[in-house]
């Protein structure tokens, strides 16, 4: 038991991915699905930065005093799925704006309303 609640970060990456994929399921609100989106995507990040980490690892640059380091390449990909997620945000934002420019709401269900018509 003891084991499992050492691994609180997983079960915050757990619960926040499925807050999020809540959100996005549940709401016709766009601006809220995008904010859904993103607390999935934070979540993803919590996640692969949990196992890049290495209890008793240091950053890996060689030294005599040090035998173990922890793995760069998870620290890096979510450096760069952070840069990728604001702009995918902003899009989003802005393809918002646009369908209330066009529409005069951003509820899924309203739009979809008046494109039957």
């Amino acid at each position: 038991m003891e084991n499992l609640l050492g691994l609180y970060n997983y079960w915050v990456a757990i619960a926040l991915m499925m807050m999020g994929f809540y959100i996005v399921i549940a709401n016709g609100n766009l601006i809220r699905k995008i904010i859904g989106l993103n607390i999935f995507q934070v979540s993803v990040f919590i996640l692969f930065i949990s196992m890049g980490y290495l209890t008793g690892g240091t950053a890996p640059i060689y030294s005599e005093a040090y035998t173990q380091y922890s793995a760069p390449l998870p620290h890096v990909l979510i450096l760069t799925a952070i840069v990728v997620g604001i702009a995918t945000t902003a899009l989003g934002l802005a393809l918002t704006v646009r369908i209330y420019k066009a529409y005069g709401s951003i509820d899924e269900s309203e739009i979809s309303e008046m494109d039957q018509d």
